[in-house]
């Protein structure tokens, strides 16, 4: 009996030794990936190298594969909050812009990539829908002034005069450094090219199925041909439905009800269902020196800013409350200083949302374009058992954000935010409408109508 106590101690003391080793190098090594006393600024070298030799490591969606870079914005020339998305052989422009907290200068470059309805990548060479350069640089930099981050501020407006698309459909722009080699992608980001070749006429209200008629919306409408060929609607047409931003949970290749004439209808009951869900929370950080309604307390340590958000609440059993949102959107601005592309600061934005036990068949994420509407490690909640809470933190400019959170389910792709936000018929959300069009004996989609509603006008 001594003898194993004698053992069963030796045990536990070796156990405990090795304990203290992996927590000091694991809690060294989280420290070195987020904040540096030295050098004043955030380390971004110290991340995993190995997803760089995955086969499907660039997607064909919103994805930024450096941790350097932040803050990309893809968006219609004039308009920050709007879709990219513009029309074929038109004057309208794509702006896109980011930046790169490595503070230096780098020979960054985009090539464009079209793909069909589904954002699988056309089985059409580059000359079939490029005209000029498949590759222009993106040469436009400024770096960051008076802020306690540093970086580069990047700018390029496109189809520049060098590369221009001409044909309708889904592009994804894919932005590298140096030559276009998987490992030195930076991230790539979703636009579409329209050429509306038929009309829209849609109508949003509650479910029709009586289950369904308190918590989801319906999206009624019908596709008028106005004289454009379709001899085939239901081989030749792809129908894509998307909720505000979302692409998670988008309705795929929706089918007509029935073809009267010149018309296409799409009057289903249950196939055109969205759940109406809630509005969005939201925070204002567009001033650090002042407390907005939602910030519970700035301060300023390891050299970062530091915003800690008041503790959020589980809605989902809660009576409806209309409030002004930009459903999911997020405007880069500061009100301290003149010039927001380089004088706007960064800062860690910390999240609590109060939960009794850690969920066991799923994760909780922050959701909406403060994360590029992503499920991803990057915006997971992790559970602290001291606190009894979901907890996080995020890595932003300045400006406004609005977010939800979405509960994933193991082994699942769509997020589910009627979890944590509750469902409700009267909430307010955008929704667009995209029809393609794949003419017999090609290989690619057309994008020949993409309409944008809102269920409330």
């Amino acid at each position: 009996m001594k003898k194993q106590n004698k053992k069963s101690y030796i045990f536990i003391i070796i156990l405990l030794v090795f304990l203290i080793i992996y927590d000091y190098s694991f809690g060294k090594t989280n420290q070195n990936i987020f904040f540096s006393n030295l050098e004043n600024s955030i380390l971004i070298t110290d991340y995993d190298q190995d997803d760089y030799y995955k086969k499907d490591f660039i997607r064909n969606e919103n994805y930024i594969y450096k941790k350097n870079i932040k803050t990309v914005l893809l968006h219609k020339e004039g308009w920050e909050m709007s879709a990219p998305v513009i029309r074929l052989n038109t004057d309208d422009k794509l702006k896109l812009s980011f930046d790169d907290l490595e503070g230096d200068v780098k020979d960054y470059k985009y090539t464009i990539i079209h793909c069909n309805a589904n954002w699988k990548t056309s089985d059409i060479p580059k000359s079939k829908y490029i005209d000029g350069f498949t590759i222009d640089e993106i040469s436009d930099y400024q770096y960051s002034f008076n802020t306690h981050t540093e970086f580069t501020h990047y700018e390029t407006i496109f189809p520049s005069d060098y590369t221009k698309p001409i044909i309708s459909g889904n592009y994804i722009l894919k932005v590298f450094d140096d030559d276009d080699k998987d490992e030195n992608v930076i991230f790539t980001f979703r636009f579409m090219i329209v050429e509306q070749k038929v009309s829209i006429e849609a109508s949003i209200h509650k479910a029709t199925s009586i289950a369904d008629m308190n918590y989801k919306q319906e999206i009624d409408f019908t596709v008028h041909k106005n004289g454009f060929e379709i001899a085939n609607p239901y081989r030749e047409l792809t129908v894509i439905l998307q909720q505000n931003g979302r692409w998670d949970n988008i309705i795929y290749d929706l089918k007509a009800q029935m073809i009267k004439g010149n018309d296409i209808i799409y009057n289903h009951d249950k196939e055109n269902v969205f759940n109406g869900g809630n509005e969005f929370r939201n925070f204002d950080i567009k001033d650090l020196r002042y407390q907005s309604e939602r910030i519970k307390k700035i301060d300023y340590f390891n050299n970062i800013n530091q915003v800690f958000l008041h503790t959020d609440n589980i809605r989902p059993y809660k009576v409806y409350i209309s409030q002004q949102d930009i459903n999911g959107k997020k405007l880069i601005k500061t009100s301290e200083r003149r010039d927001t592309p380089t004088e706007a600061d960064y800062s860690f934005v910390h999240f609590t949302l109060p939960y009794p036990v850690p969920l066991i068949d799923g994760e909780l994420y922050i959701l909406g374009s403060l994360t590029n509407w992503q499920l991803s490690d990057d915006n997971r909640l992790k559970y602290n058992y001291e606190t009894k809470a979901y907890e996080t933190s995020l890595f932003l400019k300045q400006g406004y954000y609005n977010y939800l959170y979405a509960f994933q389910k193991n082994g699942k792709s769509q997020g589910d935010i009627s979890f944590i936000e509750g469902n409700h018929f009267e909430t307010e959300n955008d929704y667009n409408i995209l029809v393609y069009y794949r003419e017999p004996g090609t290989q690619y989609d057309q994008l020949i109508n993409y309409s944008h509603y809102n269920s409330q006008n």
